[in-house]
């Protein structure tokens, strides 16, 4: 009866604990990215990894494109790659978001996962509102 409410408290604590992200079964928690954003006019890129690294099978990024004048009608997987410290370049095998069009598009893009893990990724979005090159970089290791 002693440690009855010890007990209690402690199982009542777990959920807690779990919602707040401070405990999670092993392989469920995942890192959180740092957003980059290429404010670069007429169009605002901001991009998320959301799967990243040794323990994912695709690598994927939220995508999300913004303009006040004309429409975004680029085509994500043509003007999208991936580039890892080897020097290779990857191209998406998916977009899986808002079509062509609006001054609002948002969107998943898909890789497969680059073996061996490089230290670092950059994604390179290329010629979307005039701008020749937009680079987004995170180290993984």
């Amino acid at each position: 009866m002693k440690y009855l409410l010890y007990i209690v408290l402690v199982l009542a604590a777990i959920p807690f604990l779990y919602y707040i992200g401070a405990f999670k079964p092993s392989g469920v928690q995942q890192k959180q990215w740092e957003t980059k954003t290429d404010e670069q006019l007429p169009v605002t890129i901001k991009v998320t990894p959301i799967e990243l690294g040794e323990d994912a099978k695709t690598w994927r990024f939220t995508i999300v494109l913004d303009t006040h004048s004309g429409s975004l009608d680029d085509d994500l997987l043509a003007v999208s790659s991936l580039l890892g410290d080897t020097g290779n370049t990857y191209k998406p095998t998916a977009w899986e978001g808002s079509g062509p069009g609006g001054h609002h598009r948002e969107g998943v893009l898909v890789f497969e996962a680059i073996n061996p893990t490089p230290t670092y990724v950059e994604l390179k979005i290329k010629d979307v509102g005039g701008i020749p090159e937009r680079s987004f970089k995170w180290n993984i290791k």
